[in-house]
């Protein structure tokens, strides 16, 4: 259950990333920029805040990664520009067009799909230490019974719960 709480964490973190039609910081959360030679989370070197629906502005710790920001940034599927004035970037966020909203709702799905993998992914190894546990004799097959049964009906529950996440999400992208 533990493990199927932080599949669910991550699920909702990675539906936060995709962007919808007001300025959001935490699209910026999967950008990764090439700061002197390693790969860098952007939110680890500068900071991201949105003074209004429409502006993201980042602020660099390092004022030398302001052209290593916005590289990363225009290289990534955001689809926005970048424009600075050597202390921040600020990014416009521009009303999502239908095609975009499409793309993003096609992200959304996929995003979706990926925790469910991850569930059952769960479920699967539950259901492989069972059977160790049946082998072993530390329980009797009907125990075992129960264990699979209530396990099934948890990663069922979950993966209802991921189906609703990402509805909501879908709904969210086609509000205009």
């Amino acid at each position: 259950m533990e493990r199927m709480e932080k599949t669910m964490d991550a699920i909702a973190n990675d539906f936060s990333t995709v962007r919808t039609g007001r300025a959001n910081a935490a699209v910026l959360d999967r950008i990764e920029v090439d700061y002197y030679g390693a790969p860098t989370p952007l939110k680890t070197i500068a900071n991201a805040s949105t003074p209004d629906a429409q502006t993201i502005t980042i602020q660099p710790f390092d004022k030398s990664a302001i052209k290593d920001i916005e590289r990363a940034i225009n290289e990534s599927d955001l689809g926005m520009n970048p424009s600075n004035d050597g202390n921040i970037i600020r990014l416009n966020v521009p009303p999502l067009t239908a095609e975009r909203r499409k793309e993003l709702a096609k992200l959304v799905s996929k995003l979706g799909e990926d925790g469910k993998v991850a569930l059952r992914n769960v479920r699967r190894d539950a259901m492989k230490a069972y059977e160790k546990l049946e082998k072993a004799g530390s329980f009797g097959e009907d125990e075992i019974a129960k264990l699979k049964k209530s396990m099934e009906d948890l990663t069922a529950s979950y993966v209802k719960k991921v189906d609703e996440l990402t509805k909501a999400k879908e709904t969210e992208l086609q509000k205009v």
